[in-house]
């Protein structure tokens, strides 16, 4: 992969990593107030409830996605960036524009989706 293919995918891994972060901030930060806040009743403690157990599952979707572009972003400074982890094949750069933390290229990721 050339240098300006890695650098393009670096700042839009860092960028997202950057968004990612501050998504996680804000969600911990309305956890925390929910915690902090004094419900009268049922209905409000099912409703905080619920608007806990979304956000918690928000952060952990997004804190696995943080983890996989931290590994992409280590596999840049490596020179091992677009290589598919199955095959070593090199990774399409259309698959890399839709997901740049792609760790497969599409047909072994069609064979990792299958073996799950």
């Amino acid at each position: 992969m050339q240098a300006s293919e890695l650098n393009y995918f670096k700042e839009i891994l860092q960028s997202r990593k950057e968004q990612i972060q501050k998504n996680i901030s804000s969600v911990n930060s309305e956890l925390n107030q929910i915690s902090n806040l004094e419900l009268s009743d049922e209905g409000d403690h099912a409703s905080a409830n619920n608007n806990s157990m979304v956000e918690s599952a928000i952060v952990q979707q997004q804190t696995h996605e943080l983890d996989e572009i931290e590994r992409a972003l280590t596999k840049i400074a490596n020179g091992e960036y677009g290589i598919c982890e199955m095959c070593e094949d090199d990774i399409g750069f259309q698959r890399l524009k839709v997901k740049p933390h792609a760790v497969y290229c599409i047909d072994c990721r069609e064979i990792a989706e299958k073996s799950n």
